[in-house]
């Protein structure tokens, strides 16, 4: 053996641990020695087939990972699809509690709502970068710690409990919900037209007050009034077609059109009229504030739940079509 025999081994050796080195060695050297021989036999001169033996046997620092059975990848199979699990469960949940929790504080403290949005972005990234990093490290670190079998209690076999419950029928299920949708928008704007000759009553007097500001029928309340009717249209094309990326853009653009405008009025008090408030002798003490913020993110919250359930259920739609249609094709073939 030369010193390109010497070189590779001690290249493939040196990331083994001590223990080990010596009987790979010796294995190493006589697994290429062995197929030197051969490529001799066969008419390569010594160095010729020398430099073919290493090269077949390929990256040295690969080769001494499979001699011990050390991944090469991040997370491997082994654990693969539970921190997957647990990534996309945190996300779920920390992510939201922690951000609407910063939007909060940002209100109470008296921050502008451009302000308070801001820094609930930058901290939702950072909760979303730190979640998945140290998720990750985590178990990069458990796949290359080797340990017995269950020891570490989440090493438990998949089984036939575990699957998930087959879903409803699609048209069903979008029937019960697209009723649901209209009736919920009919009284959403039977209930926008019918305050404005509502009565509230204040001092014993009964007198009809109207909950929102009359001045918003030049342009804001006829604006709510069509987005509405929008969203009668997108619950019908939603039933028609079922969840796609365009629904769930148009879903987006609806929260959009809605939520902004609508915290802007009532952020800036011009939503509510000031009779009505008198009448509910706003504020209530010092948890005027609180109530305010509590509103703002509830409406931030439901908005934003909605755009991310939307697009979900877009992306689990477009996974199942082409599914569907290899079972028809298949169907077809064996016709």
């Amino acid at each position: 053996m030369t010193s390109l025999t010497d070189r590779y081994v001690w290249a493939a050796a040196r990331t083994l641990p001590e223990a080990q080195r010596a009987e790979f060695e010796r294995e190493l050297r006589e697994r290429i020695g062995d197929a030197s021989d051969a490529l001799v036999e066969t008419g390569s001169s010594p160095a010729d087939a020398e430099r073919a033996a290493l090269t077949e046997l390929g990256d040295p620092a690969a080769l001494a990972a499979q001699y011990i059975d050390r991944p090469l990848q991040l997370i491997g199979p082994k654990y693969y699809l539970m921190w997957w699990r647990l990534l996309k469960l945190l996300y779920s949940i920390v992510l939201p509690i922690g951000a609407a929790g910063v939007l909060l504080g940002q209100l109470l403290s008296g921050a502008d709502i451009g302000e308070a949005i801001g820094a609930t972005v930058a901290t939702a990234i950072s909760i979303a970068v730190h979640l998945g990093f140290w998720t990750t490290l985590v178990f990069a670190v458990l796949e290359r710690t080797p340990a017995e079998a269950g020891r570490r209690g989440i090493d438990a076999a998949w089984t036939l409990d575990m699957l998930p419950a087959l879903p409803e029928p699609a048209k069903t299920s979008r029937l019960g919900e697209l009723i649901g949708s209209l009736v919920f928008l009919g009284i959403f704007a039977g209930a926008i037209v019918w305050q404005q000759f509502g009565v509230v009553f204040h001092d014993g007097v009964r007198e009809p007050i109207p909950l929102l500001e009359p001045a918003l029928w030049s342009f804001w309340l006829p604006y709510f009034l069509a987005l509405i009717a929008l969203e009668i249209l997108f619950a019908i094309a939603l039933y028609s077609w079922g969840w796609n990326w365009w629904l769930a853009g148009a879903n987006l653009v609806l929260n959009v059109a809605f939520t902004v405008p609508a915290l802007w009025l009532f952020l800036t008090g011009q939503l509510i009229t000031d009779e009505a408030l008198e009448a509910m002798q706003w504020p209530w003490g010092n948890s005027g504030p609180v109530i305010v913020a509590i509103i703002v993110v509830v409406v931030i919250g439901v908005a934003t739940w909605d755009v991310i359930d939307g697009g979900i259920k877009a992306y689990r739609a477009g996974r199942a079509v082409p599914s569907a249609a290899a079972g028809t094709a298949t169907s077809g073939a064996k016709a």
